[in-house]
């Protein structure tokens, strides 16, 4: 099950997921980024603290982003991940895609 929470903080759209991101759910994750992207965001972060588990489906919506992300010179950060969920962008090589930070004061200073 997946719980999405959007808070703003200064400049910053911030997108909490609790729970798991699957192929199940991973539909509301791409629909919310998308509509953040739409209302014009510049600074979207993603917090994980809550995030158990993340999928290739859920990885995949990242992805599938980044070029956008980077033609619309906005700025995605993820941060506060367990180590077990870090690991799995780790083996991918994601986290040479995305920056990943270890707080949400690190996102922030980018």
């Amino acid at each position: 099950m997946l719980r999405l929470e959007k808070t703003k903080e200064n400049s910053f759209d911030i997108l909490s997921l609790h729970g798991e991101v699957d192929a199940s759910n991973s539909v509301q994750l791409d629909e919310v980024i998308k509509e953040l992207m739409e209302s014009g965001s510049k600074n979207i972060l993603i917090d994980g603290g809550e995030l158990e588990y993340i999928s290739s489906a859920g990885l995949g919506v990242f992805m599938s982003y980044l070029e956008d992300f980077q033609e619309k010179e906005i700025n995605f950060r993820i941060f506060n991940l367990s180590p077990k969920v870090s690991e799995v962008f780790k083996i991918l090589g994601l986290d040479q895609l995305i920056p990943i930070h270890s707080t949400k004061t690190e996102a922030f200073a980018g």
